[in-house]
């Protein structure tokens, strides 16, 4: 019962808010108004009103993105030196037709790469053939290491299955008790005459504890809705209970499958070869891109177009560089995504994802100095375990694995890299997400990233929340700054979205924490201590001299 209830609890507070028109913007309203939003509103309407701005490239490594949805597509990167839908790869970047990004897990007859497996699967599938009848007495230094970390991957694997076999017996136990109790419902509203209703289902007397729950399932699904029928609770409840059994199946069939590889049917490529480049196709959009487009939107939705929801960014071009699948992205694609996205002019990256594992975090890193060199932001969801990043693995991440230099001038950690955990439109002790990571050392800034609205596939909005939200704040932050005030290097815009955070000197729930009990100094909970103040981090910018060198174009070039 717990897991179908959870998930009504998460409905019904989606439905809740979404009756609060004066929510709907909240993250870029003003801390005055009594919500902790970013001031995004109140900067334009303030500080960058008859400013003029340049526009800047905001790469989306995501699930894909709606490049044709209504509030996008006036902001959607267009790449001018590539014909579309010629089969010739004009440009000579080594992808063909890459007019609006590129799609580093679809294969080159078009298919694309839907569900796939957590990295722990990969790692434990990886060495299962080589350790799972092991005699660790045998093994040499290296390989009882290896060993060790194999029997940690294998445990994890069979215990999330185990978990997925139980919750599905579990959801399959309440789906016959809920069609019992709406059968007797339906039963006793005929007995008695009566229309459905909920102020008739709540008159019924019963000791029947299938009516009570009955009941109990009516008072949470019909007010605020538009169900006028059984047939219609029914319906509803339905969808409700096959959403999470497919979710559990998907963990079965494909997230914690060892067997399961979409890679060698689809993408083809030479997955050992960490190195390979060109491979894909150049359908940004994917078979889901509900979570990138509701990103994307956050960043760069159409402002003032009188449609959905207005973006943070006002000018600003939204590059689709899909790479993340229904499970874990793969740490190949990764560094390719960030390479590709940097090479093609974006100069804000942002990441929605992460996982608790690596593949290859080499690459990745390699990636990660390439942007850092070439003058690249990137923005990463810190997650959202309620964990402490500072002692659980999160990847990827600004550490170095094999810092680079000299001996006494080794770079251990990204410069231009920002973590970013989520807010919530709550206030007071309950001001962070619940669900957030976060870490004095590991997590930069925290955004707001709770019941944020914004554009999903083919034309619709929704609430959704995450640090996956609470990064495209920041990145939609970074990227006002980059185009009100150009000569700001990477490193700068860092520094000044970190060093002007709105304080919050109150102590909060700590994420995770038993029943909510423990309560911690917000700062503790990461590096700057505060959160997202665009008015704030404007205000620093002005008054900082830009580092960044401006080519003075020639007379008559482009």
């Amino acid at each position: 019962m717990k897991l179908f209830f959870k998930a009504v609890f998460l409905l019904l507070l989606t439905t809740n808010l979404q009756a609060q028109e004066d929510l709907k913007d909240w993250y870029h309203k003003d801390p005055s108004s009594g919500v902790m939003g970013s001031s995004v509103d109140k900067t334009y309407s303030n500080l960058l009103k008859g400013m003029t701005s340049e526009t800047v490239i905001v790469a989306i490594i995501d699930s894909g993105v709606d490049i044709e949805h209504e509030d996008l597509a006036g902001n959607i990167w267009v790449n001018l030196d590539e014909i579309p839908d010629n089969g010739i790869d004009d440009d000579k970047n080594g992808y063909i037709d890459d007019v609006n990004g590129w799609n580093f897990i679809g294969g080159p007859d078009g298919k694309n790469v839907g569900p796939d497996t957590y990295e722990v699967t990969r790692l434990y599938g990886k060495y299962k053939h080589k350790f799972e009848n092991a005699k660790p007495e045998l093994l040499n230094k290296k390989d009882k290491k290896k060993y060790e970390e194999f029997l940690v991957w294998k445990e994890e694997v069979e215990k999330q299955r185990n978990s997925a076999e139980s919750a599905l017996e579990q959801v399959s136990n309440i789906e016959a008790t809920i069609k019992a109790a709406l059968d007797g419902l339906k039963n006793a509203l005929a007995d008695k005459s009566l229309d459905f209703s909920l102020e008739n289902i709540n008159s019924i007397e019963s000791d029947d504890q299938l009516i009570a729950i009955a009941q109990k399932i009516s008072g949470d699904f019909l007010p605020g809705s538009d169900i006028t029928t059984l047939a219609g609770l029914r319906e509803s409840i339905a969808s409700e209970i096959d959403s999470d059994k497919k979710r559990q199946q998907d963990k079965l069939e494909y997230a914690y499958n060892p067997d399961f590889n979409p890679r060698k049917t689809i993408v083809k490529d030479n997955y050992r070869n960490s190195t390979e480049k060109y491979y894909g196709n150049n359908d940004v959009e994917g078979p889901d891109a509900l979570h990138g487009t509701h990103v994307a939107g956050i960043v760069g939705a159409v402002r003032n177009n009188d449609l959905g929801m207005n973006g943070v960014a006002d000018n600003v071009l939204i590059m689709s560089v899909r790479t993340v699948p229904d499970g874990d992205e793969r740490d190949k694609d990764v560094a390719n995504a960030i390479r590709y996205a940097v090479d093609n002019g974006a100069s804000i990256i942002n990441m929605s994802f992460g996982k608790g594992y690596s593949w290859t975090k080499d690459v990745v890193d390699d990636a990660v100095r390439y942007a850092e060199k070439h003058d690249v932001l990137l923005v990463h969801a810190a997650g959202n375990s309620a964990q402490n990043n500072d002692i659980t693995g999160n990847f990827p991440n600004d550490k170095y694995r094999k810092p680079k230099g000299f001996w006494f001038w080794k770079k251990k950690k990204a410069k231009t890299w920002i973590e970013v955990g989520a807010l919530s439109y709550n206030t007071g002790e309950q001001s962070v997400a619940p669900f957030s990571n976060y870490g004095t050392n590991n997590v930069d800034i925290f955004a707001p990233g709770m019941k944020i609205y914004s554009t999903l596939p083919d034309d619709k909005y929704r609430y959704l929340q995450g640090t996956s939200m609470a990064a495209p704040v920041v990145a939609g932050a970074a990227a006002v700054l980059r185009s009100y005030f150009p000569k700001l290097k990477a490193e700068q815009v860092k520094k000044i979205l970190m060093k002007s955070t709105e304080s919050l000197d109150f102590n909060v729930t700590q994420p995770g924490s038993e029943d909510g009990a423990d309560l911690v100094p917000f700062k503790s909970l990461s590096k700057s201590g505060g959160v997202l103040s665009l008015t704030k981090a404007v205000k620093m910018a002005k008054m900082t001299k830009g580092k960044k060198k401006i080519k003075t174009k020639k007379k008559g070039s482009a």
